[in-house]
């Protein structure tokens, strides 16, 4: 790959040999609102980096866009596209290389307009870190909340919040504080661990490549600084094996081999390996790569494997190991960020691609949308282009997926308009709808489990059978497995039984009682795990933030029963 270096810069940039510090590749995406200055760090960036030839700073700084006087308009080194230019927003992805003597990078210019909202999530699905750049000015917008929900929903390690055109007021620090606490608000709830925000000006260079004289009340790290020290991506060598056939070789009748990229894990001769769908059983016979036998291949290195006997194996299939597999299922629940122009059409079947496999499918249901004002679940009537859902999809052949928050290759598809060939969204897969693999015996509680989302838990409501009944509701149409169970069809002594029936079941138990019968109220307890039992007292007074605490309690004991979980 070709960099845009004109030389290494000195020792002294930041104090490093060259010669001495092995280099390894960062890929990193701006994203924020429109005119926040994702273009203008970034040529910042380069320029103060010396990464840039000098014939291109003549170019635009004779250029009849660029300002007549004052500072260089750094973002004509990322806006190629005449229409970015004339317009002076970003409207395509951007890539830039560069180096130092640290590292490496790769850098994704997303835009920031609302309206490109599908472009910053495909120039950040291989990010290791965001950069979300907020305009000192204006604050926290919409738009960044946006960026931020899809950098910690595309499952980016480090997000790092740039506070900018900090010289437009007066390098103030208040107001930089003000905003790094709303900021560590924001991602405190979308879960975000490794956060960094610092104040920068892209204009004029605080804080970007070096630290910023007119800022002495900050003493963290300058923004390129802070991207040299953070560690490299984690790759899935330590996962199951995912091998995803994309070609079949055979050049000659005595050599048949399976091509492809490795999704996780580690492959090595002699490993024994499941072929899905057929389930047939193989061992690596030999590996082959550009420079010959190789003793092994990692987590995104392509090679080819042959194998010690002849199984039915084409593109599309998948290798797994034997000891964990993966869910198989043609009904499964996932993020979409949808991309087209024309709305969301529920039934319609799309061509769906995971890895290498393409098969037909519908989205059968859409549960709800995102609403990046206050990041609440909202009805989603209509699906329409930036839109972001939880929906329920079906396919007309199973799939082999992991869950994206373990493996985002294995957990991420794309739905291709069959008559345009446009591509309509990008899919994060959030759970398997129904039973991952075919089972004799009883149905086990775990298979319930991975089959609803959850595992079963209760509800007592003292008070009136109308809230329970939208809380019902709420929780029905978020895709949860739920019952209610009120006093008007059950007495008092007959909701232990109810309840047990439920809990068997793996189901949310909605307990709708006329009193604050303890005892009735504890023998249900016991029959729940300690954390999964929950009291609602309203009193018959339906209360929307009581409410409101009690489905994001749900949602957080969901989550963190779902992070324990592996596939079969």
């Amino acid at each position: 790959m070709a960099e845009t270096v004109l030389f290494n810069p000195s020792p002294g940039l930041l104090g490093i040999a060259p010669q001495t510090v092995p280099k390894g590749l960062l890929r990193f995406a701006t994203a924020g609102s429109v005119d926040d200055g994702k273009s203008t760090l970034i040529g910042r960036l380069l320029c103060d980096s010396r990464t840039v030839y000098e014939d291109q700073l003549d170019s635009i700084r004779k250029s009849r866009i660029n300002r007549s006087s004052g500072p260089i308009d750094f973002s004509l080194l990322t806006d190629g596209l005449r229409a970015e230019r004339e317009q002076g927003i970003t409207i395509d992805v951007a890539y830039r290389y560069f180096s130092t003597p640290r590292r490496k990078f790769i850098i994704a210019d997303t835009p920031g307009h609302e309206q490109y909202t599908r472009n910053m999530a495909t120039g950040a699905s291989n990010a290791d870190a965001a950069i979300v750049l907020i305009d000192a000015t204006k604050g926290l917008l919409t738009q960044s909340r946006r960026h931020t929900y899809i950098a910690s929903l595309l499952g980016i390690t480090h997000v790092i919040a740039a506070v900018n055109k900090m010289d437009l007021l007066s390098y103030d620090e208040a107001a930089f504080r003000r905003i790094e606490r709303k900021f560590e608000e924001l991602a405190g709830q979308l879960g975000l661990a490794n956060v960094y925000v610092l104040p920068i000006s892209a204009l004029e260079g605080d804080n970007v490549v070096h630290s910023s004289e007119r800022m002495p009340w900050f003493d963290g790290p300058p923004l390129l600084e802070y991207l040299e020290q953070l560690p490299s991506a984690q790759v899935q060598e330590h996962g199951p094996v995912r091998f995803p056939v994309q070609y079949v070789i055979r050049p000659s009748a005595k050599f048949r081999g399976f091509a492809g990229t490795v999704a996780s894990g580690v492959l090595c001769p002699g490993m024994t390996l499941i072929a899905l769908p057929s389930g047939a059983v193989a061992r690596i016979r030999s590996m082959v790569g550009y420079a010959g036998e190789r003793d092994e291949a990692r987590a995104g290195e392509s090679t080819t494997i042959t194998l010690d006997r002849e199984i039915d194996l084409s593109r599309g299939d998948l290798l797994v190991s034997e000891d964990r597999r993966p869910f198989v299922s043609r009904s499964l629940r996932a993020q979409l960020v949808w991309m087209y122009d024309a709305r969301l059409d529920p039934g319609k079947h799309y061509l769906l691609k995971h890895t290498t496999r393409w098969v037909r499918a519908r989205v059968s249901r859409v549960l709800h949308r995102v609403n990046f004002e206050s990041l609440q679940h909202v009805p989603a009537e209509a699906i329409e282009m930036n839109d972001i859902v939880s929906a329920e999809l079906e396919t007309t052949l199973p799939l082999f997926f992991d869950l994206y928050r373990q493996n985002q290759t294995t957990g991420s598809f794309i739905l291709v308009d069959p008559v345009s060939n446009a591509t309509v969204a990008a899919g994060m897969i959030e759970s398997a709808l129904d039973r991952p693999t075919m089972r004799a015996g009883a149905v086990t509680s775990e298979e319930r489990r991975r089959r609803f989302g959850h595992a079963p838990a209760a509800i007592w409501i003292s008070g009136g059978e109308p809230l329970a009944e939208q809380l019902e509701r709420e929780l029905f149409d978020e895709g949860w497995h739920v019952q209610l169970v009120s006093s008007s069809h059950f007495s008092s002594p007959e909701f232990r039984t109810a309840a047990t029936v439920l809990q068997r079941s793996g189901a949310i138990a909605i307990l709708s009682a006329p009193d604050r019968d303890s005892s009735h109220r504890d023998a249900i307890r016991n029959l729940f795990d300690p954390h999964s039992f929950f009291v609602l007292d309203e009193d018959s007074r339906p209360n929307d933030e009581a409410r409101s605490k009690l489905l994001a309690a749900l949602r957080s004991w969901r989550d963190a029963q779902a992070d324990r979980s592996e596939p079969l």
